[in-house]
């Protein structure tokens, strides 16, 4: 009987999502005209919206740990990646208003790639290699410089609970060519939010935020190390259950 209150609780959160989905990106279409910081917070109340959607209907709360570390100052975001509860809930509840790093592939998608198309994000090519990295370099320098930071996910994919993904260094890169520091995020979200699970489990979603580190002395390498270091350890203290005799 759990599993089929679960299964249906999954089905009504689905199905008001996918309807939020077409509804916003109407609502965004016709913002298209608005100042950017404005079109932003329009843009980001379906966040908000499909946030309170899980807790109300399948009651996945939240705690964050350690807001105050985050700066007052142009910043790189680098954030585990187990779900796609993250991707969502972060993009309002920051300080200041987040760029993605994202494949281009994204912005096709009907409705909700309409809606990112109208944000300020960083799609990318990922045939283009190197020259898809001097991209996010040229057009990340922008959007520090307009106030703006950029969340990135350094295992690039998401990776089932309790495992670790291999750290790709572009946003250490990032960070060192434009001297932002970069701020660690762990979660667990993925715990509620399975990747690839329909069903959706209620719990409490812990999201810790690490002091930011600069990248003054550091190679692109090596403050990826730290920033890896600071996120998996964090893992174990937000879900100890996971690691276990890990």
């Amino acid at each position: 009987m759990r599993q089929f209150a679960l299964f249906l609780r999954s089905l009504l959160f689905t199905t008001v999502m996918m309807v939020a989905t077409v509804v916003w990106s109407c609502v965004c279409l016709l913002c298209a005209p608005l100042p950017y910081n404005q079109r932003f917070w329009v843009t980001s109340r379906w966040n908000v919206f499909v946030i309170w959607c899980a807790k109300t209907i399948c009651g996945i709360n939240y705690q964050i740990k350690g807001y105050d570390n985050l700066p007052d100052a142009p910043a790189i975001l680098l954030s585990k990646h187990q779900s796609a509860w993250e991707t969502i809930f972060l993009l309002p509840n920051m300080k200041r208003p987040l760029v993605f790093v994202f494949k281009k592939e994204i912005l096709y998608i009907p409705f909700f790639g309409w809606g990112m198309a109208l944000l300020r994000m960083i799609p990318i090519d990922r045939k283009q290699g190197k020259n898809s990295f001097a991209q996010v370099v040229k057009i990340g320098k922008r959007r520090l410089a307009d106030g703006q930071w950029i969340i990135m996910f350094p295992e690039g994919t998401r990776i089932p609970v309790g495992q670790k993904g291999k750290y790709k260094s572009g946003g250490t890169r990032l960070a060192v060519e434009t001297q932002s520091v970069v701020v660690p995020i762990a979660h667990n979200a993925g715990e509620c939010w399975p990747k690839g699970s329909f069903i959706k489990k209620p719990g409490t979603i812990t999201v810790s935020i690490g002091k930011p580190i600069s990248p003054e002395n550091h190679s692109a390498d090596s403050l990826m190390h730290e920033v890896e270091n600071w996120i998996e350890s964090e893992m174990r203290v937000i879900s100890p259950h996971v690691y276990k005799g890990g």
